[in-house]
């Protein structure tokens, strides 16, 4: 009889888990409060481009299989070796020929950082999923690729930061838990890929482009997970794909690239708006003319453009690492100001071009929306971490 509720109770479990993944990502998520965007923490010297302990470290030549590539990489595994020693480092490695490599393999390395809930099953997770790509161009010489894209990994290093105390909070509170009526959260959870090899070697073509982000789709694809698992494979566990690229710069303009995922860009979007109201931005956005460009009624331009775009005028998107994944029926929230930073692929992308007040933005637009996503006003609230006048944060004990 005790096997026999095991097994009613291993169904009811599958049952519940499978809803998760069907129910519409819209309907389970919940605003967080003012006094929670209040207390996301600032990078502050984290983000200094000479020393900081975030972003310096990115803010030089990384070109796939090089030394600077190898620097960066063990920069990223220190952090969440330090900062967030709960999460799960894996890479995923491949090889492939360039139009510059006369012939010889290039090696190039993903890094998959996770955390998933205590006590769910292998293959029962759905994660929300953060994407940058850390290489940077061959050509000109010495190009840094500032926007493109050692900011936005340090935006995400520094977000899933903020974040991950109020996580394990929330986690250890559910556990105990007797009613149970947090099961399907406990079934989410986050990842972050820092992607090589984006940038073309010679030109853009299908073949000299997104190799990471090729290989780890396919490799996440061809993973099978066991059979009564919720989602079939690594890459069918993707809640939501959110790439980041190509920020740092001043005043961006943000479009809606795709319908499946408005609505998450309707978030991103309102979370600008709260925090602007509420004076927690740094950057001011550019005015938008009201007739003359002297208007004092002008109104500030926000940066995510298309929150009120109807639901018919969606294009085709920018090609960049979620390509690879989108062919395979992911969820994509694309990231990426159009037009491009006017430093785009030249020498002039580096630490000194880049708007840090505009970074330091990011991050606390990204911590918000993450904070939102996991459902994590609650246990942020109780888990606030203090400003260091320094720079970064206080830990605080739970």
């Amino acid at each position: 009889m005790f096997a026999g509720i095991q097994r009613l109770l291993a169904t009811i479990a599958f049952f519940c888990a499978t809803i998760l993944v069907f129910m519409p990502p819209a309907l389970a998520y919940s605003a967080v409060s003012d006094d929670t965007l209040k207390s996301i923490p600032r990078p502050y010297h984290d983000f200094d481009i000479k020393d900081g302990a975030i972003l310096a470290p990115i803010l030089r030549p990384r070109v796939p299989g090089t030394e600077g590539s190898r620097a960066v990489l063990q920069h990223f595994v220190q952090f969440f070796k330090k900062e967030l020693p709960g999460w799960k480092l894996e890479f995923q490695n491949s090889t492939s020929k360039t139009p510059t490599s006369n012939g010889k393999d290039v090696p190039f390395s993903n890094l998959i950082a996770s955390r998933d809930p205590p006590g769910a099953g292998i293959g029962d997770v759905r994660r929300l999923t953060l994407v940058a790509h850390y290489d940077s161009k061959l050509e000109p010489a010495g190009f840094i690729g500032a926007t493109d894209s050692a900011a936005p990994c340090a935006i995400i290093l520094h977000a899933v930061r903020s974040i991950d105390a109020a996580l394990t909070r929330k986690w250890n509170s559910m556990k105990d838990d007797p009613s149970g009526l947090s099961f399907l959260d406990e079934h989410q959870g986050i990842q972050v890929f820092l992607l090589d090899g984006e940038e073309a070697f010679a030109s853009w073509t299908d073949d000299d482009s997104l190799y990471g982000s090729r290989a780890l789709a396919e490799a996440m694809e061809e993973e099978i997970y066991p059979a009564m698992s919720v989602n079939k494979s690594p890459i069918r566990a993707i809640s939501l794909f959110v790439l980041l690229d190509l920020l740092g710069s001043k005043d961006p303009t943000v479009r809606s690239y795709f319908k499946t995922t408005h609505w998450a860009y309707q978030k991103l979007a309102l979370l600008e708006s709260r925090l602007r109201g509420l004076g927690l931005l740094k950057s001011s956005p550019a005015k938008k003319p009201a007739g003359r460009s002297e208007d004092p009624n002008a109104k500030d331009n926000p940066w995510f453009v298309d929150a009120q775009k109807k639901d018919n005028i969606f294009g085709s998107g920018i090609t960049d690492d979620h390509v690879p994944f989108m062919d395979r029926g992911v969820d994509i929230l694309h990231v990426i100001p159009m037009p491009f930073p006017v430093v785009w692929h030249t020498i002039d992308d580096d630490a000194e071009h880049l708007d840090i007040d505009t970074v330091e933005d990011w991050s606390t637009i990204i911590s918000a929306f993450i904070l939102e996503w996991l459902e994590l006003d609650e246990a942020f609230a109780a888990v606030k971490k203090p400003a260091d006048s320094k720079g970064g944060t206080q830990k605080t004990e739970l």
